[in-house]
């Protein structure tokens, strides 16, 4: 048997429609040209250093897009490939497509929100988030989901109609430092000026804090509350996603560094006031007549 007798071999026949298997390998060799093709793309779009100067995250999304409209066209060339005309299967399909469309509209839904988050770029891969409550940072941007990683290192599918839908916080969508606040109060009887240089080396002297330029940290004396004096810590970091540790590294060392200077940290007291009318002669209140029954 012959290559052309083995290529024209017919392997379904069903009325006008014939299946043979040159149809399987044009589609295979459609599949395979279509994932090699998309392989080396990827791999020279990332290694390429181009003079828009588009971050990973930015490129992530736009490999995607062309990622989805190659796997569009070969599918459809596949289609065609095996004989099947597009218009008479749409027609045929019309009414299905029509009652499955009603029962996926949310699936729906997600899939036109992560074309508007891929076109868009609003959020990208390695992006901070706040959604939900939840802070988290963006793993993956697919059609229909997202993946996302929290603080606790678990990943979360989230569907991209929160991201669309949903007020959501980018800390890192036009800069990657972030600035962060720690409120602290003190005791009344405390020197303001040496409040204040004690907080401000403190923050010196951490790593994670930004040091340099007009992003260096700095302390407020928000106002005087009922029990203390009331100061706000405001620094720069670019550990935004774990900010959480460098905040306890920090209240750890103005705790120590407070002992050291003799700064107290107060506590609620409140000043009870009995009058004299309302205590007997054995010391204790006595109640009154109207609470007596």
């Amino acid at each position: 048997m012959t290559a052309r007798e083995v290529l024209d071999f017919k392997i379904l026949e069903v009325e006008d429609y014939r299946l043979t298997v040159f149809n399987l390998v044009v589609v295979l060799g459609i599949i395979l040209f279509t994932y090699l093709g998309l392989k080396i793309v990827k791999r020279s779009f990332y290694k390429v250093k181009d003079k828009s100067h588009l971050d990973t995250g930015r490129k992530h999304s736009i490999f995607l897009i062309i990622k989805y409209i190659v796997w569009v066209v070969a599918i459809l060339s596949c289609i065609q490939a095996l004989g099947i005309k597009l218009t008479l299967l749409l027609a045929g399909s019309a009414a299905l497509l029509v009652g499955l469309g009603l029962g996926i509209q949310q699936i729906f839904n997600d899939i036109v929100s992560g074309m508007f988050l891929l076109f868009e770029g609003s959020i990208s891969v390695g992006d901070i988030l706040e959604v939900d409550g939840m802070v988290c940072q963006v793993r993956e941007i697919n059609l229909r989901s997202s993946k996302v990683r929290t603080r606790d290192d678990i990943m979360v599918i989230v569907p991209n109609h929160k991201f669309i839908n949903e007020n959501v916080v980018n800390w890192s969508h036009q800069n990657q430092l972030t600035r962060f606040s720690i409120e602290i109060g003190v005791s009344y009887k405390s020197d303001p000026e040496k409040v204040r240089d004690a907080l401000l080396e403190v923050m010196h002297s951490h790593d994670e804090i930004i040091q340099a330029g007009n992003r260096k940290p700095s302390v407020r004396f928000v106002g005087f509350g009922d029990s203390a004096l009331n100061f706000k810590m405001l620094f720069y970091s670019k550990e935004a996603f774990r900010i959480e540790h460098t905040m306890s590294e920090i209240r750890f060392e103005v705790f120590k560094r407070f002992r050291e200077e003799g700064i107290e940290i107060p506590f609620p007291q409140r000043d009870i006031h009995f009058k004299s009318s309302d205590i007997g002669t054995s010391g204790f209140l006595q109640p009154k007549s109207d609470d007596v029954k």
